[in-house]
């Protein structure tokens, strides 16, 4: 099927009047490394256009200043650190005891032998719906077999080349039976597989694929798929079905980008540009 404004309406979380931030979700995003501070915010970001109620951001402690002086709404988990700047084991285990409705993994994370931790232990542990996305998928490229102790719904993000990685292909082969490739692996490792690209591909373990018709070239800038991951959480943590969730978020995604595109032309915009036209895409699908 093709996502449309109808399919996001019916997937979109009911916000009722009496609403306070304690009933619309709460997620925990374990993103961002020294040198990749702005991948965390970007899926902060993204993760607040979509009206979740609390956001935890867990993050290095070296790169915190940097992110609470740009994102004042969300509140912080400054980590021990390795000395190149990436979370530390060591905080696995206070993470995974953090109340919340969903977490989101990988942006800007990096790979090394301490996130690999986290991510497997996550994978393994973790009670609620989980996004993975960029370096996450990174971290077990070399074992996706990993993803089946998963407890609970897992969403993977991947573009072409870390969907390469993970299935021992090329970005050629993999775009060449995008819909298959997407739908094979979500339902071998049962996960909700959102392979990203133009008309991007969602698909469940149990059968379902959606095509996205939103988006264009000019989100082919670094930092798009960190909005992409943020809005999945958000929805996810708000208690959206995970394969409504992954779909309404890549499409309101694409429909943003469209809109930005629009009023700045493709070449000049940024995934901040993006950002800031997620407002009018929820009211374009009739979402207040």
């Amino acid at each position: 099927m093709l996502t449309d404004s109808q399919f996001v309406r019916n997937a979109f979380p009911h916000r009722p009047d009496d609403a306070n931030k304690g009933t619309m979700g709460t997620l925990l995003s374990i993103c961002g490394s020294y040198g990749m501070a702005g991948a965390a915010m970007l899926a902060a970001r993204g993760a607040l256009g979509t009206g979740v109620g609390l956001l935890k951001c867990a993050l290095p402690k070296s790169i915190y200043p940097i992110a609470a002086a740009n994102i004042w709404e969300s509140v912080y988990l400054p980590l021990p650190e390795t000395e190149e700047g990436r979370i530390g084991r060591e905080s696995t285990d206070r993470l995974l005891r953090e109340k919340c409705g969903a977490v989101l993994i990988g942006c800007g994370l990096t790979v090394c032998e301490d996130t690999k931790a986290i991510v497997y232990s996550f994978i393994e542990k973790c009670k609620v719906p989980m996004v993975l996305d960029a370096d996450a998928l990174n971290c077990v490229a070399d074992n996706p077999a990993i993803l089946l102790k998963a407890k609970a719904p897992l969403v993977i993000t991947p573009h072409p080349g870390e969907f390469a990685r993970l299935t021992r292909s090329t970005p050629q082969d993999i775009n060449r039976k995008r819909e298959r490739a997407a739908a094979d692996f979500a339902h071998r490792y049962r996960v909700i597989t959102v392979l990203k690209g133009a008309g991007t591909v969602i698909a469940s373990p149990a059968g379902e694929i959606s095509v996205n018709p939103t988006g264009n070239s000019g989100m082919a800038t670094g930092g798009s798929g960190d909005v992409l991951a943020g809005m999945t959480g958000g929805l996810l943590a708000q208690g959206a079905d995970p394969f409504a969730a992954a779909a309404a978020a890549v499409y309101l995604h694409g429909l943003a980008g469209d809109l930005a595109a629009e009023s700045l032309g493709k070449t000049a915009m940024l995934p901040t540009h993006l950002i800031g036209h997620i407002p009018d895409a929820l009211r374009r699908c009739g979402i207040n």
